[in-house]
C-alpha cells in the first residue's frame, strides 16, 4: 500500500464476505432493507467465530448497530471482522460494512455492529473456546 492512501479511512479487520444487493433486496421505496444487511453481517461474524471456536457457534447478542449512510443497489458490499474479546465460551466480534458504489473511486463505511457469539458443541450446549495461544 502506498503512503498516499494513509489519510483515507479504511476498514478494520479482515474481509470476511462480499456481496452485491439486488433490487429484490429493497423495500418499496428502493432502499436496501436493514435486515438484509444485518443478515450478511451475522454471516460474516459467524465465519470468524467459527474460525476462533474451531467449530459450531451461536449468535447470542448484537450489542449495538449504527447505520451511517445508505446502501445502494448494485454496490459492492464488504463485511470486515475483528475479534474484540474472547471469554471462556464467548467471542465479541466487531463487524464493519464498507461499500464501493458503482461510480465511486473510494469505499465508504455504511455501518458497524458488535456481535456476541458462544461456542457450542454438537448437542447445542455451551462449550469453552479453545486457547488462542496455539
Amino acid at each position: 500500500m502506498s503512503d498516499l492512501n494513509d489519510d483515507k479511512p479504511a476498514p478494520r479487520g479482515e474481509l470476511l464476505t462480499q456481496v452485491v444487493p439486488l433490487p429484490s433486496d429493497t423495500n418499496p421505496n428502493g432502499d436496501v432493507f436493514a435486515g438484509w444487511l444485518v443478515r450478511h453481517m451475522d454471516i460474516a461474524a459467524a465465519t470468524l467465530a467459527g474460525r476462533i471456536s474451531l467449530g459450531r457457534n451461536a449468535t447470542v447478542a448484537m450489542d449495538r448497530m449504527e447505520f451511517l449512510s445508505p446502501l445502494r443497489v448494485g454496490s459492492q458490499v464488504g463485511c470486515y471482522g475483528e475479534l474484540i474479546e474472547v471469554g471462556r465460551s464467548s467471542m465479541k466480534i466487531n463487524i464493519e460494512v464498507w461499500t464501493l458504489d458503482r461510480t465511486a473511486k473510494s469505499p465508504r463505511k455504511v455501518t458497524e455492529g458488535l456481535f456476541v457469539y458462544v461456542a457450542i458443541d454438537e448437542h447445542g450446549r455451551i462449550r469453552e473456546v479453545p486457547d488462542q495461544q496455539s
